[in-house]
């Protein structure tokens, strides 16, 4: 009788631990999985946004088809780096792809899309102000590191006339500098909103500059698959 409480009791155990090892393994493939997003379609209504944000500070995502209305804003918040490919994009007029650590840095993005339709987009991957967000301080931050291609066989953007259409422009300016010649380009920051816990985004990005030299500047290149 002992014999068989003991070998019940081992029994158990094993089963116990196999299942904390399956959950184990379930569990990481599941934050692995994660990383990459894959959306069919996405669609993005005019003045609306569409947020990324979770504890992977880097992402890679592949939209199927992607819809930008007028003045709609994908944003990506807290990550370094993000992969984004594109099969099929029409974008709209003013449209904003943004991008920060959450720590005043700009998004490193590798953009890749086909682009069906592009009245203006502007990818901001600037660095931010130093400022006081409420808790914590950073300092001014660097710019991302933006790589766009596009495929030559669709709409082939153009960077030199904003008020054109098929109009690219991408910022990767540092923050820290007192003279920013780029105003519009702060309105637009401006108004670009999270929307988390109910705090504008911008907040996080402007404000007195009180530490020392600008950030570093990031880089930028556009052109076309290989």
């Amino acid at each position: 009788m002992e014999g068989k409480i003991i070998m019940r009791t081992i029994l158990a155990f094993i089963l116990i631990g196999s299942t904390i090892a399956a959950f184990a393994q379930r569990t990481e493939d599941t934050t692995r999985q994660n990383k990459t997003i894959h959306i069919s379609k996405l669609e993005i209504g005019k003045k609306k946004k569409e947020v990324f944000t979770g504890r992977d500070s880097s992402l890679i995502v592949r939209i199927d088809t992607l819809i930008m209305n007028d003045r709609s804003q994908l944003v990506f918040y807290g990550k370094k780096d993000v992969a984004l490919h594109v099969a099929h994009a029409e974008i709209g007029k003013r449209a904003y792809i943004f991008g920060t650590d959450g720590k005043n840095n700009g998004t490193d993005f590798d953009i890749d899309m086909r682009l069906e339709k592009l009245g203006a987009l502007y990818v901001l991957a600037g660095g931010h102000d130093a400022n006081n967000n409420g808790s914590r301080t950073f300092p001014n931050g660097n710019g991302g590191r933006v790589n766009f291609t596009y495929d030559s066989t669709g709409i082939v953007p153009q960077t030199g006339d904003k008020k054109a259409s098929h109009y690219l422009q991408i910022d990767t300016r540092a923050g820290g500098y007192r003279v920013n010649p780029q105003n519009d380009l702060n309105n637009i920051y401006s108004l670009i909103n999270l929307g988390v816990r109910g705090r504008p985004l911008g907040n996080l990005a402007q404000g007195t500059v009180y530490s020392g030299s600008p950030g570093r500047d990031g880089k930028s290149t556009v052109k076309a698959r290989e």
